[in-house]
């Protein structure tokens, strides 16, 4: 059976169209040939996501973007797109939008929750979320920084606020005025280092021999030193010890009554004649302080000397 050229024309049209319409939906993403499952989410902000964009889980392309459009007059955007691949996983999961790379586009990612009794099916909508853009990662993680770096500033601030007050006119004529004096003190300080250099310089032979004089001490008390080291110490040690006993002896018999300092200090008899004499003899001098005429007598014509009188006192 021959077709007709009117057939042919007409069934390369249909290809043709068919053709046409399987391309158009392959690059949107769509694929005619294979039973995908739908999926929506909503969100506020697609932060750039665009038609065609990956949808993975665990970092595997399972899906595409199919749609982005409207929710409703006050802004909202319904995603909608497809899961290519046969894996289950809760209504309660997460369809996040991340950055695929620092120059990338945005993409979608699943956080499956496995829970078996509410398996998401094709048409659900599910629950949508924002990962953080890493300007807005950086920005909160310099948030803290930049509230410390204002309080430094204004501490810094009312530092240099006070330094001001107390650097005022009068402060800063002080502080000229001891620079001027030190300067001062530091030409002095360089005269009198010039000073001492030249007095060490014309003294130097004096200096020498005055070290040569020390270098002549020190060799004798190093001879000194040696000659101390020769005695012979234990026979030092040994004369000293006799000497010792020596005394020892002579106090013990001192102590004893031995000898004549011994009788002395222990003898009470002649401790008390000693006494009784000295006794006496304060009474003889005082009898003679009172009565000299009795013991010193000068008679021209021969006149009869008293009789002794008892004091009455003899003690006085």
């Amino acid at each position: 059976m021959r077709l007709s050229k009117e057939v042919k024309t007409g069934i390369l049209a249909i290809g043709a169209i068919l053709l046409l319409i399987f391309g158009y939906s392959f690059l949107k993403g769509t694929n005619l040939l294979d039973k995908n499952r739908e999926f929506y989410v909503k969100y506020d902000n697609v932060e750039g996501l665009a038609q065609a964009a990956p949808v993975t889980i665990n970092g595997l392309t399972v899906g595409k973007v199919q749609n982005i459009s409207f929710a409703n007059s006050k802004g909202g955007l319904v995603v909608k797109f497809t899961v290519e691949r046969d894996f289950d996983f809760s209504r309660n999961s997460i369809v996040r939008i991340y950055s695929s790379g620092l120059l990338g586009g945005k993409n979608l990612a699943i956080y499956p929750v496995y829970d078996a009794s509410s398996i998401a099916k094709s048409g659900d909508t599910l629950r949508g979320d924002v990962e953080d853009g890493m300007l807005t990662a950086v920005t909160k993680a310099l948030g803290p920084l930049e509230k410390k770096v204002n309080n430094t500033l204004a501490t810094v601030d009312t530092l240099l606020l006070n330094v001001n007050a107390i650097f005022d006119e009068r402060t800063r004529q002080n502080l000229k005025e001891a620079i001027e004096n030190l300067n001062n003190t530091l030409n002095s300080f360089s005269g009198v280092s010039a000073n001492l250099n030249t007095i060490l310089s014309d003294n130097s032979g004096k200096l020498d021999n005055t070290f040569t004089n020390l270098d002549k001490t020190a060799s004798n008390l190093s001879k000194l030193t040696d000659s101390l080291a020769q005695l012979e110490t234990g026979k030092l040690v040994t004369d000293l010890q006799n000497v010792v006993d020596k005394m020892d002896k002579i106090v013990s018999g001192v102590d004893n009554g031995e000898g004549s300092i011994g009788k002395l200090l222990k003898d009470d008899k002649l401790y008390e004649n000693l006494e009784g004499a000295t006794r006496q003899l304060e009474q003889l001098l005082q009898d003679i302080k009172l009565n000299p005429k009795r013991y010193v007598h000068i008679s021209v014509f021969g006149r009869k000397q008293k009789e002794y009188e008892t004091p009455d006192n003899p003690d006085e």
